[in-house]
């Protein structure tokens, strides 16, 4: 009886044992993932972060996995929707256009740039403030361009309404450069953009490039009588009589 019991007790005490070495032997492995796991260039990275990656941290990989799904922009734009490339300079950047821009078809283009004027990342931002830009330099622009101005106008009034300071500013520098190009014909759509040249205004760094633009327009569109009653309108808004 004592043999036996004596048998059962070395059993238990052999069965506690090995299970004792089994949890040291995880403990062991689970320790040497971690320690692992921190050590990787990756983690590295999320607990002490270089320097450069706070010198534009809205800057972003077209080509990588994204958190959310791309705008539209972004995604024409990442499978080489846009017939250009941005190069990147020593003292600033610029387009490198795959064919003569005075070749390229203004719709959808035009349209498609203006759209991305409302990107707050780059380089969407860049691509498409100087893209919009250049095309509208291009002979025959104002032909091109006058037929497109019910569509343009809406995208532009979206960006002059948009709570980013930089799309604001982009917006307003587009609506410049569309006026210099189409002159008078953007008159009739010039009540459209009203109501977020108004929204800015109740900011004082924005009263004066909005006075420096109406200047312009006026200056682009002429002084026919179709005018007049936008200009008056507009001028009103920025006196404060509105």
């Amino acid at each position: 009886m004592e043999k036996t019991l004596k048998r059962v007790v070395e059993g238990n005490c052999d069965q506690r044992t090995s299970a004792a070495a089994q949890i040291k032997q995880r403990t062991a492995i689970q320790r040497s993932k971690s320690t692992s796991s921190t050590s990787s260039p990756e983690s590295v990275r999320k607990l002490h972060p270089r320097p450069s990656d706070k010198l534009n941290p809205k800057t972003i990989n077209p080509f990588g996995e994204q958190s959310r799904a791309p705008s539209a922009f972004a995604a024409i734009y990442s499978k080489g929707g846009i017939p250009c490339r941005l190069v990147h300079g020593s003292v600033k950047h610029r387009l490198q256009w795959e064919c003569p821009p005075e070749n390229l078809p203004f719709d959808p283009l035009l349209i498609t740039l203006a759209e991305g004027l409302r990107e707050t990342k780059h380089p969407y931002t860049f691509v498409s403030k100087e893209g919009f830009r250049e095309l509208l330099l291009v002979k025959g622009a104002p032909e091109k361009a006058i037929p497109l101005l019910p569509r343009l106008i809406p995208i532009l009034k979206a960006a002059l309404v948009h709570s980013d300071d930089g799309v604001f500013e982009r917006g307003l520098s587009a609506l410049v450069q569309l006026s210099i190009v189409v002159g008078p014909s953007l008159n009739d759509h010039l009540k459209h953009v009203l109501t977020g040249l108004s929204k800015r205004l109740m900011d004082k760094k924005f009263k004066e490039p909005i006075t420096s633009t109406l200047q312009k327009l006026e200056q682009h569109g002429g002084s026919h009588r179709v005018a007049s009653s936008v200009w008056s309108s507009l001028f009103k808004l920025i006196s404060g009589e509105y």
